[in-house]
């Protein structure tokens, strides 16, 4: 497995600096727009909670992406966090001679 070389850009900052700060929003407005509380939308931008599924639906339909978009992006937060704490991942258990 190749190691990443930086924190890949997390939902968040793709949320704040792709989206809110371009289309003028306030996270206000988008946790009004999709129904949620604004610390929702807090936590999210200072990576101080996760993506999920539910509300990568929401994201999508508001800015016309997919789901896929924010959960992939969260995704390799996660990847990468998790890389960082694990010091040596243990051995494959498949031959690699088959049959």
């Amino acid at each position: 497995m190749k190691a990443m070389s930086r924190k890949p850009t997390s939902p968040g900052e793709i949320l704040n600096e792709e989206f809110l700060v371009p289309m003028g929003l306030t996270q206000k407005e988008l946790a009004d727009h999709i129904r949620c509380d604004i610390k929702v939308i807090n936590r999210i931008i200072n990576e101080r909670t996760s993506v999920t599924a539910e509300m990568a639906l929401k994201l999508s339909a508001t800015f016309k992406t997919t789901p896929d978009f924010w959960l992939n992006a969260q995704k390799a937060v996660d990847i990468y966090a998790a890389s960082k704490k694990l010091s040596r991942l243990p051995a494959s258990l498949v031959s690699r001679k088959a049959g």
